[in-house]
């Protein structure tokens, strides 16, 4: 028997796909990604650095502040200068308490910048502070 065309219209009205459970798995895998991300801090410049037999790679919870050719001091993407490393090593490591220094030095920075983090950090309460080099 024929179905009026209103009858029709109505049972093409009624069909529709739940997009809700798609969209619970989405939001689920997104929360998964952004809790096992693990987010490290680069100091925000690019260092050449000098090459050592006994480098290694340091674990990703350390607090990275790089010494540029310039003699520049970086940390978490801003230029600090030797006035404010101090304080940005503080307040990295109120962040990261578990985390030590890594000193990204360029190979042409001067030893004195080198220092002058060292220092910073030591007087910041931080005894893990190492200098980042290139694997042979």
């Amino acid at each position: 028997m024929r179905e009026s065309i209103a009858e029709q219209l109505r049972e093409e009205e009624d069909v529709e796909i739940n997009l809700t459970p798609m969209l619970d798995v989405v939001f689920i895998m997104l929360i998964f990604f952004i809790v096992t991300a693990v987010f490290v801090k680069n100091p925000g410049v690019e260092i050449n650095r000098p090459e050592a037999v006994t480098a290694f790679v340091p674990d990703k919870g350390s607090i990275f502040i790089a010494v540029t050719a310039a003699n520049e001091i970086w940390a978490d993407n801003r230029n600090v200068g030797p006035d404010g490393i101090k304080a940005a090593i503080e307040r990295l490591h109120t962040e990261n308490p578990e985390g030590g220094v890594v000193i990204m030095a360029d190979s042409a920075a001067a030893n004195e910048f080198v220092l002058n983090v060292m220092d910073a950090a030591r007087a910041a309460g931080i005894t893990n502070v190492t200098i980042a080099a290139s694997v042979l």
